[in-house]
């Protein structure tokens, strides 16, 4: 099939090991988020079966103190971080803010280690339904502060620590650059974000050809906003929706990736020419024949291996100038 961006036309097909996954998640009749629950979506997302990450030099327990009470962390050490002066992202993981957590996205944290030769502090941020906004997103800055108030302890340099997530936990790390720029807080040298949830839904051209996605739905999606966000639109600010930002200048540079047969690309790539727009340093990667979620799939996608060492790449780079 053809779709319609706006940009040039692409006949879109899944590839081939994505396909697989599709017919297996079709095979199983698995039924949308919203029609079993929270807790069944966070069962679900937990007992997925996920292969042992890269090794690391060290995997380390920490926690932070945040306004709403103590921060499990998890700070991880590549083989190819310096014993002093490295490098650090502080990751949020996705799962729509209402599921997800240190265990199920280890994988993932170890991934983006290993490709950026980065210290990842991996965050547990409380979950809605049962802690709505702002309470993540206070946590996610807390998690930022911690990790420049501890940078030398865990052999961190604090010039070059940065921020990054993947779906919900892209917004939560966009977030954070727009409310560290706006109070002055500590400072982040780039933004990490994969397939970030930065807008409600809209209706946007991927968002009508992808709704009915087997890794994301648009029905999904406004389910998981409603339960963090409230039910009223009108009621938002920036720091939750990140799109609503009146500015993005001064925000850090950013490195964004996107899957075309996301329901949510659209809205990516939108921010990111806003960013651009803006002046901000901004690396756009699209990449055909995956859906949303492929950055967690590296055991099984051969494409999500080569979106993240490509990331990786770029990330390094843009550490090593600093």
């Amino acid at each position: 099939m053809t779709v319609p961006t706006g940009r040039a036309p692409y006949r879109f097909a899944w590839d081939p090991d994505v396909a697989a996954l599709v017919a297996r998640i079709e095979s199983s009749g698995a039924g949308s988020l919203r029609a079993g629950g929270v807790e069944a979506a966070r069962r679900v997302l937990e007992a997925i079966p996920r292969p042992t990450g890269p090794a690391m030099a060290s995997v380390r327990e920490a926690a932070a103190d945040g306004p709403h009470g103590r921060i499990p962390l998890r700070v991880y050490r590549p083989h190819a971080a310096p014993a002093a002066g490295a490098p650090a992202l502080v990751w949020f993981h996705g799962g729509g803010m209402i599921m997800g957590s240190l265990q199920s996205f280890d994988r993932l944290a170890r991934d983006v280690a290993e490709a950026t030769g980065a210290v990842i502090v991996n965050v547990e941020y409380r979950l809605a339904p049962e802690h709505r906004y702002p309470v993540a997103n206070d946590e996610a800055y807390a998690a930022l502060c911690w990790t420049h108030e501890n940078a030398a302890e865990h052999g961190v340099d604090s010039a070059r620590i940065g921020v990054g997530g993947d779906s919900a936990g892209g917004s939560l790390a966009a977030a954070t650059t727009l409310r560290a720029r706006d109070t002055g807080g500590p400072g982040i040298a780039q933004q990490v974000l994969f397939y970030p949830g930065i807008e409600r839904r809209s209706d946007r051209p991927s968002m009508r050809e992808f709704g009915e996605s087997p890794f994301l739905t648009a029905a999904d999606i406004d389910w998981m906003k409603g339960l963090y966000l409230g039910g009223d639109p009108g009621t938002d600010d920036c720091y939750g929706v990140p799109a609503l930002a009146d500015s993005f200048a001064g925000l850090p540079p950013a490195i964004i990736a996107v899957g075309y047969g996301d329901p949510l690309r659209d809205a990516v790539e939108a921010y990111s020419d806003r960013l651009r727009d803006a002046g901000v340093p901004t690396a756009q990667l699209r990449y055909p024949g995956v859906g949303h979620g492929f950055a967690m799939q590296t055991a099984n996608i051969a494409r999500a291996r080569a979106a993240m060492a490509e990331v990786g790449a770029l990330v390094a780079a843009r550490f090593a100038t600093m």
